[in-house]
C-alpha cells in the first residue's frame, strides 16, 4: 500500500537525528528522554484506580504484582527502544511492512481499541482531580483535560520531541511528589509490605485486580510508542559504536525511569494498604480521596488531587501520540496530532455525561489493556531476536528465553482473565 498522508504532521527530531549523529553527545545525560516520555504510561489515571482498589481491599496482598511487572516493563520497554534505534523503523511501522493488508487492518483495529481504552482512563483520571480539587463536574473536567492535552501535542507537533520530553518529565516529577508525599506520613506496616512480596492470590477477585494492575503497568501503546520515539530522538543508520553508545544509554533511561515509576505505583498501593483499608467507600478515587483527606489530612489529599491531574494530563497526551503512531505505521495514514485528539476525546466525555461510574471503567479498561498487551509484545520479541533483522545487535539467547518467559507470563495471565470473565467468577 503506498503511503498516504492526510495533512501530515510537522517533522520532529527524527529528521534531524541523522544529523546529531555525525558529533555524538559526550555526556549520557544528553541521551536520556524517551523512555521517561514512554513511562508515563506507567503512572496514568489507570494505575491510581488499580493500585487504590489493590490496597484498599487487600492490603499488602498485590505488591508481589507491581513488582513483578514493573521487571517485566523494564525489558519490555528496552527491547521496544532497541528495535527502533536498530532498524530505524517503529513495530507498528515493521509490522504494517510485514503484514498481508487484510492482517494490517485487523491488527490497527486491536491496536486502535487499546489506545481508546487506554485514552479513555486518562482522560477520565484528569477528570476525577478536576472534580476533586475544583468540585468540576465530570464531563467538563474531561472536555478541559482533552483542551490542555491539545497545549502539551502542539509543543511536540511545533517545538519537536525534546522540549516535549522535558515538559513530560516535568509533569513525571509532580506525579511522583503527588503520589509519595501521603507515603510519608502514612503509618505502613513494612513488614507486611515486604510479606506482600510472596506471589499469591485470595479469590477471584484479586486475579481480576492483578490483571488490570499489569494491564496498567505493561502497557501495550507504551509498547508501541517506545521503538518511534527511540528513533525519532537518535535518528537511524548510525556506525556500530555509536549504536552501541545509545543502547547503553538507552539500558540507563529504560531502567531509571522505570524505577521511578515502579516506585510511584507501589507508593500508591501502601498508601491505599495502609490508610483505606477496610474503610468503606474507598471503591472508588473519589471515595478514596476522602478517605485520604480524613486519615491525614487535607494537604495530602490536595497533592494528592495534583499528582492525579498532571497524571491525566501527561498520559493522555502520550497516549494520543501512540495512537498517532499505531495508525501511521498500521495503516500508513497520518492525521493531525490535535484532530486525533479532538477525536478520540468524544467518547471519554460521553462516558462521563452518562454518570457510569468513573473508576469502574479505570479498571475495566487497565483489564482491557492487559489483553491486549501480547499482540504487541510477540511480535515485539520475535523481531528483537531475528538476527536477519537485527544483525549482531539481536537478543542474546538469555534475553530471548527472559523475553518469552515474560510474554507466556502475561498471556496466561490474561487466559485465566478471560476465562473468570465468561465464566462470570470475576
Amino acid at each position: 500500500m503506498t503511503d498516504v498522508r492526510i495533512d501530515a504532521t510537522p517533522p520532529t527530531e527524527g529528521a534531524e537525528g541523522a544529523t546529531r549523529t555525525k558529533a555524538p553527545e559526550r555526556r549520557l545525560l544528553h541521551l536520556l528522554g524517551p523512555a521517561f516520555v514512554a513511562a508515563i504510561a506507567y503512572v496514568d489515571p489507570g494505575n491510581v484506580a488499580a493500585n487504590i482498589s489493590a490496597g484498599a481491599g487487600y492490603g499488602y496482598l498485590l505488591v508481589w504484582v507491581l513488582v513483578a511487572a514493573n521487571v517485566m516493563a523494564v525489558v519490555v520497554q528496552y527491547l521496544s527502544a532497541k528495535l527502533g534505534l536498530v532498524t530505524g523503523r517503529s513495530l507498528p511501522e515493521l509490522l504494517g511492512d510485514r503484514l498481508p493488508r487484510p492482517a494490517r487492518l485487523v491488527y490497527w483495529a486491536q491496536a486502535e481499541i487499546v489506545a481508546a481504552a487506554t485514552d479513555l482512563a486518562e482522560v477520565i483520571g484528569g477528570a476525577i482531580a478536576l472534580q476533586i480539587l475544583f468540585g468540576l463536574p465530570l464531563p467538563l473536567g474531561g472536555l478541559l483535560v482533552g483542551l490542555v492535552s491539545m497545549v502539551l501535542l502542539s509543543i511536540q507537533s511545533r517545538r519537536g520531541q525534546r522540549p516535549f520530553e522535558f515538559v513530560i518529565m516535568g509533569l513525571l516529577a509532580v506525579i511522583a511528589l503527588g503520589f509519595l508525599a501521603g507515603l510519608f506520613v502514612s503509618h505502613t506496616d513494612w513488614g507486611a509490605a515486604v510479606g506482600g512480596l510472596v506471589p499469591r492470590f485470595e479469590g477471584t477477585p484479586t486475579v481480576l485486580l492483578a490483571a488490570s494492575m499489569l494491564g496498567a503497568t505493561v502497557m501495550p501503546h507504551a509498547i508501541y510508542l517506545h521503538s518511534g520515539l527511540s528513533r525519532d530522538r537518535h535518528g537511524s543508520d548510525h556506525a556500530p559504536d555509536r549504536l552501541r553508545r545509545l543502547l547503553h544509554a538507552t539500558r540507563v533511561d529504560v531502567v531509571f525511569a522505570l524505577v521511578i515509576a515502579g516506585t510511584v505505583n507501589v507508593a500508591m498501593l501502601l498508601l491505599a494498604a495502609s490508610s483505606l483499608f477496610g474503610v468503606d467507600g474507598t471503591d472508588t478515587i473519589q471515595g478514596a480521596h476522602r478517605a485520604i483527606v480524613d486519615a491525614l489530612g487535607p494537604t495530602v489529599g490536595v497533592v494528592f488531587g495534583i499528582g492525579l491531574l498532571a497524571s491525566g494530563l501527561a498520559s493522555t497526551s502520550v497516549g494520543c501520540y501512540a495512537g498517532s503512531t499505531i495508525m501511521a505505521g498500521l495503516l500508513h495514514v497520518r492525521i493531525p496530532l490535535l484532530l486525533r485528539r479532538g477525536l478520540t476525546l468524544v467518547p471519554a466525555v460521553v462516558l462521563l455525561s452518562t454518570g457510569f461510574d468513573p473508576t469502574l471503567a479505570l479498571v475495566l479498561s487497565q483489564a482491557l489493556l492487559s489483553v491486549g498487551i501480547p499482540f504487541a509484545l510477540i511480535p515485539l520479541v520475535k523481531y528483537t531476536s531475528d538476527h536477519r533483522l537485527l544483525g549482531d545487535f539481536a537478543n542474546r539467547r538469555s534475553l530471548t528465553v527472559v523475553a518469552w518467559a515474560v510474554t507466556a507470563a502475561i498471556v496466561g495471565l490474561n487466559v485465566v482473565l478471560l476465562v473468570l470473565t465468561v465464566t462470570g467468577a470475576a
